[in-house]
């Protein structure tokens, strides 16, 4: 990618334990282009969500981001200050984060929760505070009149609205979408998705979205890359990733939910257990689950590798051709 707008190289986050230090993302390097939807799935704990709190330097101990770069328009926002990412989150980049009602404040109105954000970043008045919130509102397909209720007297699907207008609010050129969806009935779903597709087709902004739902990240994103164990194993575009996966786990993944056509298969699923990271093995990290390793798979660690113009894996079957 000639210009993207982000680039994270080589990102590393540690995370202090009474057994020792885990490092929960390792050595991690992928690009969005500019206006790109671009997903990241994989199994619970292998490290989306880490990856995206580091976009934002949201962690706190015992998690610290312990290496690499996130260039966000060429600038390392690593080496900002407290108080220029202060001025970057939410202008530059927003976030969508998981669980809507845990992420809105209840004992707040909608009206002081979108205040504090505009106001906290800009100039303007209570005032023309409460008009852009409303007009936010209304772009989510929320009525202005409902800015002075309370989250829990919102539905699941308009919380989840709710956050995502909160997140436009100063117009961001990159939103991170943390699960978005989750625990929302697939009507709705299909509802937020489709409202945020237009939103990015109407601002233009790129979006990291971030599930663990491979066949809903498919219809939805431009390209996917793959976790596993705290490292990225593949990246492909979206249509092609569930055809011909380049790694086992992606096909076991893509194995792990039935196809709505087509004859019957029987559900195969991936074997085994997530690694536990404070127990690497020397080589593959996949090895203990994989069906088709072989001696290079147990004696040498593997890097992303480009093998295609559009295609990086990290496995041996492919990088060792």
């Amino acid at each position: 990618m000639t210009d993207p707008q982000l680039s994270i190289r080589n990102l590393c986050v540690d995370y202090i334990t009474d057994a020792g230090d885990v490092r929960a993302v390792n050595n991690v390097s992928f690009d969005i282009g500019k206006g790109e939807v671009f997903g990241l799935a994989g199994e619970s704990g292998c490290g989306k969500s880490t990856v995206a709190m580091s976009l934002m330097r949201l962690h706190k101990p015992p998690a610290f981001i312990s290496g690499g770069e996130v260039l966000f328009n060429g600038e390392d926002i690593m080496k900002y200050s407290d108080e220029h990412m202060s001025r970057f989150r939410w202008k530059e980049v927003s976030m969508v984060f998981q669980s809507a009602m845990n992420a809105l404040n209840p004992v707040l109105t909608m009206e002081e929760q979108f205040c504090d954000v505009i106001m906290r970043h800009t100039n303007m008045t209570r005032e023309q505070a409460v008009r852009r919130a409303e007009g936010l509102l209304e772009i989510v397909d929320i009525h202005a009149s409902r800015l002075r209720d309370f989250p829990h007297q919102f539905s699941g699907g308009m919380r989840q609205r709710l956050v995502i207008a909160i997140a436009l609010a100063l117009n961001p050129k990159m939103i991170i979408m943390d699960e978005p969806t989750t625990a929302l009935d697939v009507v709705v779903q299909r509802e937020i998705l489709q409202k945020i597709h237009a939103l990015k087709e109407e601002f233009g902004f790129s979006i990291l979205f971030i599930t663990h739902d491979l066949s809903l990240m498919v219809e939805f994103t431009d390209r996917i890359g793959i976790m596993y164990a705290g490292q990225l194993i593949e990246v492909a575009p979206a249509k092609e990733i569930l055809k011909n996966p380049y790694h086992p786990y992606t096909e076991g993944l893509a194995s792990s939910f039935p196809p709505l056509t087509g004859p019957k298969t029987r559900l195969t699923g991936i074997p085994g257990n997530p690694l536990n990271l404070l127990e690497i093995p020397q080589g593959c990290r996949f090895q203990a689950r994989c069906g088709k390793a072989k001696d290079s798979c147990f004696n040498v660690a593997n890097t992303l590798t480009q093998v295609e113009s559009n295609r990086f894996t990290n496995c041996h079957l492919f990088t060792n051709k």
